[in-house]
């Protein structure tokens, strides 16, 4: 349950959450963690102030308070990458409030946060990805064919167009890739649309999933749903892959994420144009597509030091 604010806070932070919303074009879910953020940062205060806070009380904290709250946070458990995602949510505020005139909280613009290791991502290999979107892996499963085909056609969409999960399951049923459509039209971060191509197997496995599904599905409804005919869960799909690990024997890091990241390793290992995975997962930045290459070269050096008979020496 969110924290009541004072009027004042409470005044500033509907006007940043609707620029957040409107202008940055930030995702509901981001806009939702960063009002959680501010929240408990200032439920924080209101202990560490001994005194109700306020727009005021903001523009007089010290670093020192900032390191506070990071610590106690620290303290309960909280990581160091989710630490840096709270002290940008409190940077993005105190910026609002110094453009509204509102208060300079340099202190918390100016704050150094944690340091956060650098992990290149995870992906699985192209047998087990594959493995993942075929609906005959599924066999012997409990659960109904049609949910099974739905299952095996959402990690299709990961993998063989490198989709998000949000991106797959934000599909409506007029956008899906049967009848000869051979692409796909995604919202993406930051509400940047892009046309994605779809190969035959993923158009097939969407083709199987709609002639089983027993829901009747508007054309402006979701492409994917779930059981009782609602818009279907991410966490639904979550389950499916940690149900699929056992049995394939993959790692916790097998992920339904992890079959993006597949795609865009799997593209570039066999000689994928960068900007053309960049365009293709939507990335605003190459920087960010960028990471890939090292996961490339990574996977290269550990084929090579198993291989080589001298890698050792």
């Amino acid at each position: 349950m969110l924290l009541a604010l004072p009027p004042d806070l409470l005044a500033a932070e509907t006007v940043w959450l609707a620029s957040l919303a409107h202008e940055r074009r930030l995702s509901v879910h981001t806009t939702e963690a960063y009002q959680r953020d501010l929240r408990q940062f200032v439920r924080f205060l209101g202990t560490h102030l001994e005194r109700e806070p306020s727009v005021a009380a903001l523009g007089d904290l010290r670093p020192a308070d900032i390191r506070a709250f990071l610590a106690q946070r620290r303290r309960e458990g909280i990581e160091s990458r989710t630490l840096m995602r709270q002290l940008a949510s409190l940077r993005s505020f105190a910026r609002h409030l110094e453009r509204r005139g509102l208060a300079t909280a340099s202190a918390i613009v100016n704050v150094r946060g944690p340091r956060v290791p650098k992990t290149l991502p995870r992906p699985v290999t192209a047998e087990a990805a594959r493995a993942l979107a075929d609906v005959a892996t599924r066999a012997g499963d409990e659960r109904a064919p049609w949910i099974l085909a739905r299952d095996a056609a959402v990690m299709a969409l990961l993998y063989g167009c490198g989709l998000r999960i949000s991106e797959a399951l934000g599909l409506l049923r007029r956008d899906a890739p049967v009848n000869g459509r051979d692409s796909v039209i995604v919202t993406g971060k930051g509400g940047r649309r892009r046309e994605v191509p779809v190969i035959a197997a993923v158009g097939a496995a969407v083709s199987d999933y709609l002639s089983q599904c027993p829901w009747t599905l508007p054309s402006d409804g979701p492409l994917f749903v779930g059981a009782k005919g609602g818009a279907l869960s991410p966490r639904i799909i979550q389950l499916a892959v940690e149900r699929m690990r056992g049995a394939l024997g993959l790692p916790d890091s097998a992920t339904p994420h992890a079959l993006r990241h597949s795609f865009a390793t799997h593209l570039l290992g066999r000689g994928g144009d960068l900007r053309a995975i960049q365009d293709l997962l939507g990335h605003a930045s190459l920087a960010t597509t960028q990471i890939y290459t090292k996961v490339d070269s990574a996977r290269l050096l550990g084929a090579f030091r198993a291989a080589h008979p001298r890698a050792r020496l």
